[in-house]
């Protein structure tokens, strides 16, 4: 099955706006100057690809937890959930600046909270990033009842995390919710009755992986 809530072309409407300047930049160097445009050119083809968000087939096996996040893992441990103050399994997904970076929803299910917070920019790889950058958190339940959190971690050298749905809305596996700029992760947290399926180090598809049955 395609991905039915994908409302734009393959280039993210968030790229738009640098692809016109990266573009229009390398346009005008490359009339006054010729062939020393070629780095402007470079740099166009990089935000370029940056910026593609090419749709996913979703996997329609009822119980799955999608990967909300291209990437490569970095954490399937126990862990405590402070945005739903619980025990939980949490999978973290590790998104350098060559990843896709639109974010997408992991399972069916009622966003019941939205909570952002502030925080610093140290690297999205490391463990502490969780609870010290800035994030942007999602507690889903879904149709069973089951507690699902996602959240959107800033990196690095990301200073942008957009988000485009709020409490109340209705998710659907695989819809694109939101965008971070510039290399980040998201952490999942899931239910310790939950059965991963996926290890540190393997790396995964927004949408199209499995990170863990319910």
């Amino acid at each position: 099955m395609n991905n039915n809530h994908y409302p734009h072309p393959i280039i993210a409407r968030e790229g738009w706006p640098f692809l016109t300047i990266a573009v229009v930049v390398a346009l005008l160097v490359t009339m006054l100057f010729g062939s020393w445009s070629i780095p402007f050119w470079i740099i166009a083809l990089f935000v370029l690809q940056f910026f593609r968000d090419p749709p996913r087939v979703i996997p329609q096996q009822a119980n799955a937890v999608l990967s909300p996040a291209d990437g490569r893992i970095v954490v399937v441990a126990r862990a405590h959930d402070p945005y739903t103050d619980r025990e939980a399994l949490k999978i973290s997904v590790f998104m350098n600046v060559f990843n896709v970076h639109s974010n997408r929803a992991p399972v069916d299910g009622k966003i019941e909270t939205v909570q952002y917070f502030p925080g610093k920019f140290v690297n999205a790889d490391l463990d502490k990033a969780s609870l010290e950058n800035e994030r942007n958190a999602l507690a889903i339940t879904t149709s069973s009842g089951q507690s699902v959190t996602c959240v959107q971690v800033a990196g690095l050298i990301a200073r942008r995390i957009l988000c485009y749905v709020k409490a109340g809305d209705t998710l659907a596996r695989g819809q694109r919710y939101g965008f971070i700029r510039f290399g980040s992760r998201v952490d999942v947290y899931l239910p310790l009755t939950a059965t991963p399926k996926v290890t540190v180090g393997e790396k995964v598809s927004a949408t199209e992986t499995i990170l863990a049955e319910l």
